[in-house]
């Protein structure tokens, strides 16, 4: 792997825009700013981030529950993020999907889902669009570790295999599906069961490290986009926040130890601590990214409390598609 040094830098900005993003988001949550809750991804960055950078820009992705992050990975533009998560027009689905149903086709992002599951057939789907188009695009179906067991996953595996389609499925094991456990509820790890599908399954350890789930993904990506098939990837990873912010369950599922030694990992001062230990940034300019990140999440912030809210009238709006013209049957 011999990554250009604007493009290293970069991914240090894109982890830095999903932190202070998802921040912000947790402190507008608390004071009332955003309807219902939201599902950060700080402490995750460098899977995500690892993960969308190793992409194309045309290829598509789908998320989860826990999705800001993925568009922001991918490159989207915060104001219209932001302006989503509090219901305004402006926002990437004008206001209708919230944190939990947002997407931004200007990035890839068809979408993600409060359903356990429910967008990897999405991305399967897409996958086969593109083998018949041609098109050479490569989808990226994200679901977490409380999704490894669902049905879905496994029927768009099996499809995926058999007909080949460019598609990589990528678990993001955070170890815990709302306070369950992983070890509780999945035998063995989630990668190893790619062999039953006849697909490769990689699973990424050190999940913490952006390099090495760009280069895993990356090569993932690689195989698809050449005619190889699928591939199932497992990132071992961590939420340092509650599963959703505002949540009380009245026990401490996580032990203080556990979360302490994983806050430790975070990806964001281990991938600074590398950036300037190999020469190519230093504490200065990373001081600086950071207070230029802030500004811009801060200036996400004013573009959604200066917009407007929908019209009315829009809730009518996007509910059906134009009647699609079919041929005649021979």
């Amino acid at each position: 792997m011999n990554l250009q040094k604007d493009v290293l830098l970069e991914m240090q900005r894109r982890m830095l825009r999903i932190r202070r993003f998802d921040e912000r988001c947790s402190k507008m949550v608390r004071f009332g700013q955003i309807p219902g809750t939201v599902h950060t991804s700080i402490g995750q960055e460098a899977q995500v981030v690892g993960a969308t950078m190793a992409l194309d820009d045309g290829d598509y992705m789908t998320g989860n529950h826990r999705s800001h992050g993925h568009p922001i990975g991918k490159g989207s533009r915060l104001g219209p993020l932001m302006a989503e998560l509090v219901g305004k027009a402006t926002g990437v689905c004008g206001g209708k999907g919230g944190s939990l149903h947002l997407a931004d086709f200007s990035v890839g992002s068809l979408g993600e889902s409060g359903i356990v599951g429910s967008s990897i057939p999405i991305a399967t789907g897409a996958a086969l669009t593109a083998r018949i188009k041609k098109t050479g695009q490569v989808a990226l179906a994200f679901f977490g570790d409380g999704a490894a067991n669902q049905g879905g996953l496994y029927e768009s595996m099996n499809l995926a295999s058999i007909w080949g389609l460019p598609v990589v499925f990528l678990c993001e094991n955070n170890q815990y599906a709302l306070s369950t456990p992983a070890r509780t509820v999945t035998a063995g790890s989630v990668a190893e069961r790619a062999s039953g599908f006849g697909m490769q399954g990689v699973r990424v350890e050190d999940g913490q490290d952006v390099l090495k789930v760009f280069e895993s993904v990356r090569r993932a990506v690689n195989r698809a986009r050449a005619g190889k098939g699928p591939t199932l990837v497992e990132v071992v990873t961590y939420r340092f926040n509650e599963h959703s912010e505002g949540l009380r369950l009245g026990v401490d599922y996580r032990d203080a130890s556990e979360k302490e030694r994983w806050k430790a990992r975070d990806p964001i001062a281990i991938f600074r601590a590398w950036l300037v230990g190999n020469g190519l940034a230093d504490d200065d300019a990373m001081d600086a990214m950071d207070a230029a990140v802030l500004q811009e999440v801060e200036e996400a912030v004013r573009f959604a409390e200066n917009s407007p809210d929908p019209d009315t009238a829009a809730a009518f709006e996007d509910l059906y598609t134009n009647p699609v013209e079919t041929l005649p049957c021979l």
